[in-house]
């Protein structure tokens, strides 16, 4: 059957760049069809022909936004060469990219959908699973860092991923209400003097 509709003639991918901005700026229940179709430089129709839906494009958007803004991350887990230095540079690089003047504050993966009406609780659900892949990749790295030797056997390395993740948010949170980088800086010379009394073997009760 003949695709209906007029052929599209605009660029998808800087169409979506686009929506990703405003989501990430406006969240995604603050995000309406007109600021979307405005930003992308598209109608209705086009935007549903393209994308489906707002949620799709939204889905879309959070992945674009884990590719491109996800990169401080995984670079840190990946190449540091402790899981001390992994988690330092897991912190630095994602507050200078949530402090960039140039960029919407903070994160869209812990700002765009923390709150909403009922009827958009699958939106919720998705970014909370992105949470979760992020938690749950700091604690592989902590326990290789354990395999490795860097960390004592026994560290609680769940907790010691929780405690971190929520530092991470807690910085995304900062970035939005205008913090500066050097203020970001400090809160994390905060977290990381924390790290001999964190990292070591779970006290048996």
């Amino acid at each position: 059957m003949a695709e209906r509709g007029r052929p599209r003639s605009f660029d998808r991918a800087a169409a979506l760049q686009r929506a990703m901005q405003v989501f990430w700026e406006r969240g995604y229940e603050g995000a309406s069809l007109g600021d979307l179709t405005a930003a992308m430089g598209i109608n209705r129709p086009s935007l549903y022909a393209a994308f489906g839906c707002k949620e799709a494009l939204f889905r879309e958007a959070v992945a674009l936004y884990n590719d491109i803004e996800g990169v401080a991350t995984e670079r840190a887990l990946r190449e540091q060469p402790t899981a001390r230095a992994a988690v330092e540079a897991m912190l630095r690089g994602n507050a200078d990219a949530y402090a960039a003047p140039e960029k919407p504050g903070g994160c869209m993966i812990v700002l765009a959908g923390a709150l909403g009406t009922p009827e958009n609780e699958a939106v919720r659900n998705h970014l909370a699973e992105c949470r979760r892949d992020g938690l749950d990749a700091l604690r592989r790295r902590l326990e290789r860092g354990v395999a490795e030797g860097d960390l004592p056997p026994g560290t609680d390395t769940a907790a010691l991923a929780a405690f971190y993740t929520t530092v991470l948010q807690g910085l995304s949170i900062q970035a939005r209400d205008g913090a500066s980088r050097a203020t970001l800086a400090e809160i994390i010379d905060c977290a990381m003097a924390a790290w001999d009394t964190l990292a070591k073997p779970r006290t048996k009760v």
